[in-house]
């Protein structure tokens, strides 16, 4: 009995005496019998391998497709070719290692899958280490699509650059223990439209594998320059179609390009340093011109360059100022540029501007405003001139003297406006009441603080002063801004002046701090207004001449 024990052992002996190979890297010592059940054996490095079948879209075996494998981030990998039956089979790829395949054949789309070989590799059973692809899917690529590509006026859009992208051109059935995995296969295909505007895809999967795959032809046309300017002429198009949807089309596809701005869109402008050609922006700062500045406007969509039309006038709208203009950028922007120098800092003027769409044919035509000065920069306010005109007043009154009713217009050097509440108020350096003093208690004269001046309210201009009969018409009917140079009280006092004498103080002291309000005058600039401003000498206004 101890002769047959001792001889079982001697085996094991000598090969402890060795060194322990594993020539065919199955992670089980060379010697050792080969293990048919995973409790004979745990390998020390774990292998596994990776398998699978390709066929075409009609499941037929694709031989000699060539499978590519990387392996983690190893620099190199491992190669396959399909057999006769479409089967691939990789060994010796350690357990647990992310793989990426690559299934490619002449002809055919390329598709690109993910997966882990278990980490539970063994040697047995068979399929314990194996990461299963498959079966694979792929297209053919034998096939043409064709798009008419048509310009928004319904011509051929010539030179038009499409791009088609087919989107799984390939499929795989993954069973890998529930691990995630992602599977690209996609075919993209560049061309340009021929002189009869046709955009030819060649080497594309039919309708009919796309069906079978459901898979989408993605078409992506960049919007037309025709000219080379910079500048489409008409908008891009996208748009997917089933596989399905070519099957049971033309063989060519209609692509009707969009205007570059939607047609049924109004013209418009959306931008430039004269906000209130926008529209309703009646915010200064947002509609101020430096001197020898040019007005920049931008449009939603091309004008015709012949359609432009601008006019320009000062406050008063009297006269036209000179003024140049230009179409730019292929028709979505114009640059106005008034000549002469005769844009001023702290001065109001009205613009008029009208232009037509290259597209839809739709009429921009609207009234603006705008300043001179830097938004900067801003301009001390004084009153630059007073002015008043006769009326017709009983005979009692004199001709020559500021009487009870007459319009008094004070001007200031740049504009203004009031913001809220009860309107300043204007005294005089005069004994109005002829009481012997200049104050007291009435009629607004200088010192009496009481609330008995006039108060003085905004007299933006509509049209020109009248100096003739009839009276002058505008440029252009203008659009108050809601800023103003001219403002106007009407005298109510019981004894005529002499205008040519007459001290005049626009109190805007006398708002906030005596009547405990918070009424406030303020610039273009937006400097509020609450220091006193004088003037002597009220000059007559012209009568209008027949």
């Amino acid at each position: 009995m101890k002769k047959h024990v001792l001889m079982a052992v001697l085996p094991l002996l000598a090969w402890g005496c060795g060194s322990p190979t594993d020539a065919d890297n199955d992670g089980v010592a060379d010697g050792i019998r080969t293990p048919n059940n995973v409790s004979v054996v745990v390998p020390s490095t774990p292998k596994g391998t990776v398998s699978g079948q390709v066929l075409g879209t009609n499941l037929q075996p694709l031989e000699g497709v060539t499978v590519a494998m990387t392996i983690g981030s190893q620099a190199t990998g491992k190669t396959a070719t399909t057999d006769p039956s479409g089967n691939f089979v990789m060994t010796d790829v350690p357990a647990g290692a992310q793989v990426l395949l690559t299934f490619s054949k002449s002809g055919f789309a390329t598709l690109r899958a993910t997966s882990t070989v278990p980490s539970a590799a063994g040697t047995v059973p068979i399929n314990n280490g194996n990461a299963s692809f498959g079966p694979v899917t792929l297209a053919q690529l034998n096939s043409t699509l064709r798009f008419q590509v048509v310009t928004p006026q319904g011509r051929p859009a010539v030179g038009a650059k499409g791009t088609l992208e087919v989107d799984r051109a390939g499929s795989i059935l993954l069973s890998n223990y529930d691990q995630a995995s992602s599977v690209v296969s996609r075919v993209i295909v560049e061309a340009t439209s021929d002189g009869e505007g046709v955009l030819t895809f060649n080497g594309v999967p039919s309708g009919t594998e796309m069906a079978r795959l459901n898979g989408n032809f993605n078409l992506y046309v960049a919007p037309l320059d025709a000219n080379g300017d910079g500048i489409p002429e008409s908008g891009g198009y996208v748009k997917s179609y089933s596989g399905a949807a070519i099957v049971g089309t033309s063989v060519t596809t209609l692509v009707p390009l969009p205007y570059a701005k939607p047609s049924n869109v109004a013209l418009a402008v959306e931008g430039g340093n004269v906000a209130s050609l926008k529209g309703v922006d009646n915010d200064p700062l947002r509609n101020m011109v430096r001197p020898g500045e040019s007005i920049y406007v931008y449009f939603n969509q091309p004008v015709q360059p012949g359609s432009l039309l601008v006019r320009l006038t000062d406050e008063y709208a009297k006269e036209s100022l000179p003024v140049t203009s230009s179409v730019t950028l292929g028709g979505y922007s114009a640059i106005i540029t008034p000549t002469g120098g005769i844009i001023q800092e702290g001065k109001e003027y009205n613009i008029f501007v009208r232009a037509v769409s290259a597209e839809g044919g739709t009429n921009y035509s609207r009234t603006g405003f705008f300043f001179g000065g830097d938004q900067s920069t801003p301009k001390a306010v004084s009153i630059a001139e007073l002015r008043y005109q006769e009326q017709s007043l009983p005979p009692a009154a004199a001709a020559t003297q500021l009487n009870t009713g007459e319009v008094v217009y004070v001007n200031f050097s740049v504009p203004i406006t009031k913001q809220t509440g009860t309107s300043v108020q204007v005294f005089f350096g005069s004994d109005i009441d002829n009481n012997g003093t200049v104050g007291g208690n009435s009629y607004g004269e200088i010192g009496n603080y009481s609330g008995q001046g006039f108060p003085l309210d905004i007299a933006e201009p509509v049209k020109p002063y009248a100096t003739r009969t009839p009276a002058e018409l505008p440029v252009f009917t203008i659009q108050p801004s809601g800023y103003s140079t001219r403002y106007s009280f009407t005298y109510g006092g019981s004894v005529a002046l002499n205008p040519s004498q007459i001290r005049l103080v626009v109190a805007f002291s006398y708002l906030g701090p005596v009547q405990g309000i918070n009424d406030v005058y303020e610039t273009i600039w937006g400097q509020p207004l609450n220091v006193d401003l004088e003037a002597t000498g009220i000059a007559q206004q012209a009568a209008p001449t027949l």
